[in-house]
């Protein structure tokens, strides 16, 4: 496997959501034939594991091999059928109280990638990802409405302190913004 592969790999790794040829070429600043050609070559080298690079439209991400799905099927049952971990928690409220909010402000505030998590929570219903209207190229995460069936309230402002964070964290801001700006706070 090339360079070129490995990095894609790397990426795809990190990335833990699909990623678009234009997206890959643009970060790796590589042409998009030679991105084609690398991802070839990665799909090729994985043939024989656990994880297989797959495809859906232009969009390239890694999944668990066929031979192993009911493998992955009960990992992911057990995985899902178990309490919150700490980290679903932790990860949980930052999208309720913060949200909606990119990943990677998430893994800015928890200091590690949340990628599983996120996934996690997907999976068990309790947050939704949407597109960014201001960058279609980011997705933000967002409470959903099984999440609301799950604490047993009828709107998110029923959560415990959750206006008076949302206050503080509005006045917060706009400090944050008056002193950018070069204004007194």
């Amino acid at each position: 496997m090339d360079n070129l592969s490995q990095k894609i790999e790397a990426v795809l790794f990190l990335a833990g959501a699909p990623l678009n040829i234009s997206r890959l070429s643009h970060f790796l600043k590589e042409d998009k034939d030679k991105i084609i050609e690398a991802l070839d070559l990665l799909s090729k080298s994985l043939e024989n594991r656990g994880i297989r690079l797959i495809k859906r439209a232009e969009e390239y991400s890694f999944a668990s091999a066929p031979e192993f799905g009911s493998l992955a099927r009960d990992f992911l049952k057990e995985e899902v059928g178990e309490d919150l971990s700490k980290a679903a928690l932790e990860t949980l409220s930052i999208i309720v109280y913060k949200g909606p909010i990119s990943r990677t402000e998430i893994d800015y505030i928890r200091g590690v990638n949340s990628s599983f998590t996120l996934r996690n929570l997907l999976i068990r219903g309790l947050v939704l990802r949407v597109q960014d209207l201001k960058d279609s190229r980011v997705h933000l995460y967002e409470p959903s409405l099984d999440f609301l069936k799950y604490m047993g309230i009828e709107k998110i402002e029923k959560l415990p302190h959750y206006l008076e964070f949302k206050k503080e964290l509005e006045e917060f801001s706009k400090s944050i913004k008056k002193d950018k700006e070069g204004n007194d706070l």
